[in-house]
């Protein structure tokens, strides 16, 4: 996946659904039933146990041009085996050494920031997008705030992003918004969730009822 591409799947759908769990099969479970409800990205948490395997065994499932990502990826060595699992891209909590690295192994970047001077670092280190973390501290007016001096950044707040805080980003300004345990809830820890498939549409609901104002 290319960045613009990546820009233009997040410009597009506007969610990116995030599995983090305990359990490998049920967070393969997780990710096939976000993407078979109608999420079209996803990434999978390194901390989930097993993640590099759970990303292999989907992308077998999904093929090549799902975009399925790996997230929580914090070294050089993350970013090298997420490549090699499949995932298309990848999404860091900070600006880390697994930036460069990621991008070598041609994985766009969406990275971690929450200050002006690590929204700036990580434009200058090449990263696709923004993931706003933790958003929760600032909420929708920061986002605001912070995208008069950074017109360009593509901002995805992440973090405390609930259905309401949702809505309230995309309308702010958010290209998307990351959502890992109000969407996701327990699916990825043994036992399931019966009610993940009415978070997935309500969450793709809300979404729709937000236009990308964005450029």
């Amino acid at each position: 996946m290319q960045p613009d591409e990546l820009i233009e799947s997040l410009r597009t759908n506007r969610l990116l659904a995030i599995v983090r769990g305990t359990d490998p099969d049920a967070a393969l479970d997780t990710v096939l039933t976000l993407f078979g409800g109608g999420v079209r990205l996803v990434e999978v948490s390194l901390t989930t146990p097993g993640a590099l395997g759970v990303i292999e065994r989907a992308r077998a499932v999904l093929g090549p041009d799902a975009a399925l990502g790996a997230g929580t990826v914090l070294t050089p060595a993350d970013a090298r085996d997420a490549a090699a699992a499949g995932a298309a891209f990848a999404v860091t909590p900070g600006v880390t050494a697994a930036l460069d690295r990621a991008r070598e192994a041609g994985l766009p970047v969406v990275a971690g920031a929450v200050t002006p001077t690590e929204v700036a670092l990580a434009l200058t280190e090449g990263a696709a997008a923004v993931k706003l973390f933790p958003a929760s501290l600032g909420g929708p007016a920061y986002l605001k705030a912070l995208s008069d001096p950074f017109p360009a950044a593509h901002f995805v707040p992440v973090g405390g992003v609930d259905a309401r805080a949702a809505a309230e980003f995309l309308a702010a300004g958010a290209l998307a918004v990351g959502v890992g345990g109000p969407l996701v809830g327990t699916a990825a820890r043994p036992g399931g969730d019966a009610e993940l498939p009415a978070r997935i549409a309500q969450f793709l609901r809300l979404v729709e009822e937000q236009p990308c104002s964005t450029s």
